[in-house]
């Protein structure tokens, strides 16, 4: 049938310079494989359905899918969605704020005109990465151990192990490696931005390495936002502050975040780029 579609740009305020995100609207009666082939088939870091909430203090309910991948959550899906939700006539019971609810239960997005910020949930994982793991990572980037300050586990649902770099000179000039065995990896590389040149703090870049294929994610809330709580309390950065991401694919994104009574909120601008419908 045909189902109404959005494609929103998040993280940037310039347009197709953020991380595009598909929304189908009327994700009623779609069965998983559905969402899995069209969000494999889309080629989108992720892709997102929207369907009743299930819980009475949510908004609405939606799925998220990354290729053939289900995540609970995700930082650029979830503001991209809520901004597709509002354009398209949703009314949240607070003007304010949005209660939205996916598979981490219900996430709060704060709305202040075209800037989107979400509730960062807390890790799922967190704490160092063992030795001979993280062996494994820097032999992917293709670094000494020498040049990483530290590297921890910022696991909020997509799985992200954060190594922090000298600075983002070194973050710019990594060329990933696959490895030889097969298996999955999303890891996140930060280093400090000249603070004479930048107003963003840090420069990120989010790797996901899969089964011998590298994709390079443009802008990633769900990493700057774990990724900002450990760097806040490890003493490496203060809130507010905002990273730069996107430089090696050609991408100008920013990602804001802001602590507020202990709680982190990650937000940006978006846009909805793209409107039409889709056969699913």
């Amino acid at each position: 049938m045909q189902r109404r579609f959005y494609q929103v740009d998040v993280f940037s305020s310039t347009a197709y310079k953020g991380n595009p995100l598909g929304v189908v609207l009327d994700g009623e009666e779609l069965e998983t494989p559905a969402m899995q082939d069209y969000s494999l088939w889309s080629n989108l870091s992720e892709v997102t359905y929207v369907l009743p909430a299930t819980d009475p203090k949510a908004d609405f309910r939606f799925r998220i899918f990354a290729r053939q991948h289900e995540y609970r959550f995700a930082g650029h899906p979830a503001l991209g969605t809520a901004r597709a939700w509002l354009e398209a006539g949703g009314v949240p019971r607070d003007p304010r704020q949005l209660i939205v609810e996916c598979g981490a239960g219900l996430v709060p997005i704060n709305i202040d005109q075209d800037v989107l910020s979400f509730a960062s949930p807390a890790p799922l994982r967190t704490g160092p990465i063992d030795a001979e793991e993280l062996a494994e990572i820097l032999e992917i980037l293709d670094i000494e151990p020498s040049v990483m300050i530290d590297a921890q586990w910022v696991d909020n649902g997509p799985g992200w192990a954060a190594i922090l770099l000298e600075n983002s000179e070194r973050v710019l000039d990594i060329v990933p490696r696959i490895p030889q065995r097969t298996g999955r990896w999303k890891i996140g590389v930060i280093g400090a931005l000249p603070q004479e040149r930048w107003p963003e703090k840090f420069e990120v870049r989010a790797l996901t390495i899969e089964d011998g294929a590298l994709r390079e994610d443009p802008v990633t809330g769900s990493l700057n936002g774990a990724a900002a709580q450990w760097l806040i309390d490890a003493g490496y950065a203060t809130a507010p502050l905002t990273n730069h991401q996107g430089t090696i694919v050609g991408r100008d994104g920013q990602v804001h975040m802001n602590l507020v009574d202990d709680q982190l909120w990650v937000g940006g601008n978006s846009a909805i780029l793209i409107k039409g419908t889709i056969e699913l």
